[in-house]
């Protein structure tokens, strides 16, 4: 059993935890993950590790309320317990002898983004970073942002907040005026890190994307978060947990990546509603 050690309230669908486990918080690394189940009912989802203090042997996840096992997270309270939380898992994002880098993250993506933001400061590179959100209500993690970034634009799709528009406006603008990158790392909805590996690809400038959003089973087990890439001209299969989260978004099938998340959007819709209406009753 792993304890919530403590919760925080980003914006109305998005929380924190914080969990106690030391033998994960002594070894993960940014853009790895963990598989975690809420109790014994509960299925196994897998999250990113949004931070982690050896130290002190916790590790924190971020994750949005989008369906039953989200929503049964939701419920936990410090002091509460998790029945299972293991990682680290996947492979950590590579980011040695990167100088100058821009990191563009999009809704609770930016929950994945931090950490390697943070990294990078840490290793003395020049941050730039890019978040994005639907709105003024949304928006997640500035101060964290703030603190690891050379340069922050936050970005509103109604404009009620920081600048009016999505990521790509001002990651265009950069570029297009002269400014050149190490590397850009993307991390959020499949939409948004398609049009980032669009925008950058008249600059042949290389586009890390983290394919966390296709991933279930974690193990590659379940061939869920199967994945086609095209490599010197050939499609090639990988598997989203155990050949990443990070892939080259250059390779990247978007489109059949996006059609296939959508197969079972009706299944989870019904399932949050039976999990909502469970706690409801009690």
């Amino acid at each position: 059993m792993y304890k919530v050690i403590r919760r925080k309230v980003l914006n109305p669908t998005v929380t924190q935890l914080e969990i106690e486990a030391p033998l994960v918080a002594r070894k993960a690394k940014p853009g790895q993950f963990i598989i975690l189940r809420v109790d014994e009912e509960s299925e196994r989802i897998p999250l990113t590790v949004a931070g982690c203090s050896p130290s002190e042997g916790t590790v924190k996840i971020i994750f949005q309320i989008v369906g039953s096992t989200t929503e049964r997270l939701n419920h936990k309270m410090e002091g509460d317990f998790l029945q299972d939380f293991v990682g680290p898992l996947g492979v950590a994002s590579h980011l040695d002898g990167l100088k100058k880098v821009c990191i563009v993250g999009g809704g609770v993506g930016c929950a994945i983004a931090m950490p390697i933001a943070e990294e990078l400061h840490r290793l003395g590179a020049d941050v730039t970073s890019v978040i994005g959100f639907r709105n003024r209500d949304l928006v997640i993690l500035e101060e964290e942002f703030t603190a690891c970034s050379d340069r922050l634009h936050i970005m509103t799709d109604d404009g009620s907040y920081g600048r009016h528009g999505n990521v790509t406006l001002p990651l265009k603008e950069m570029l297009e005026s002269g400014e050149r990158f190490d590397a850009i790392i993307a991390i959020g909805p499949l939409i948004m890190m398609k049009f980032v590996v669009q925008t950058a690809r008249p600059f042949d400038i290389p586009v890390t994307v983290s394919m966390n959003p296709i991933m279930i089973d974690g193990t590659g087990m379940c061939g869920g978060c199967r994945l086609t890439l095209t490599q010197d001209g050939r499609k090639v299969t990988k598997f989203a947990c155990v050949d990443g989260p990070d892939f080259n978004g250059y390779e990247v099938d978007f489109d059949e990546a996006m059609s296939r998340g959508r197969m079972y959007a009706e299944h989870e819709r019904h399932a949050y509603e039976a999990t909502c209406n469970l706690f409801k009753q009690k």
